[in-house]
């Protein structure tokens, strides 16, 4: 068992060495931070939607257990793995740009006033509409080199979807 590490005290980060046990799939971690996941998640959703409803699933008939679906969460973290890696191959430039510029305007909220006044952080934000050009160069690339297109999950059918729409209301600049 791993020793606890104050985190605020510490001059490295905190790894736990622990080995899992032999019953638990060995699988690499994605090895990406925040940004090129939240650039990524709506293809992952996608690409890897039959692994993560059998965790979900999974979770589910475990009484929300994850812990008891090891296998299938492993076999979620493989197909994003492989999907990253096929955007690296094919989208590299496009895939870069958006998730820089998600990284870049991790700050550039115009609501923060009313998160820091609930002590949340705007940090944790990465708003999407700040980069709606890269999104739509890295979109077009998915959809032409790898089939893929992004749709928000419980958006009306009947309507654009909002990052096609050319003249949005929010924006970096408000009107």
């Amino acid at each position: 068992m791993g020793i606890f590490h104050n985190p605020a005290s510490s001059s490295t980060p905190y790894k736990d060495d622990t080995p899992l046990p032999d019953s638990v799939p060995k699988v690499q971690e994605l090895g990406v931070s925040s940004a090129p996941l939240k650039s990524a998640a709506f293809f992952i959703g996608a690409y890897c939607k039959e692994y993560n409803e059998d965790f979900m699933l999974c979770k589910n008939e475990a009484g929300g257990d994850p812990g008891r679906c090891l296998k299938e969460g492993r076999r979620v973290t493989r197909c994003a793995t492989d999907l990253i890696n096929k955007m690296r191959e094919n989208c590299l430039e496009q895939f870069e740009a958006h998730w820089s510029c998600l990284e870049l305007n991790n700050q550039a909220c115009p609501i923060c006033p009313l998160f820091e006044a609930a002590h949340l952080t705007c940090g944790a934000l990465q708003e999407y509409f700040a980069c709606r050009k890269p999104e739509r160069t890295l979109n077009k690339c998915m959809f032409e080199k790898l089939g893929l297109t992004k749709t928000i999950p419980g958006s009306p059918v009947c309507e654009k979807q909002i990052h096609e729409v050319q003249s949005p209301i929010y924006t970096t600049v408000q009107r």
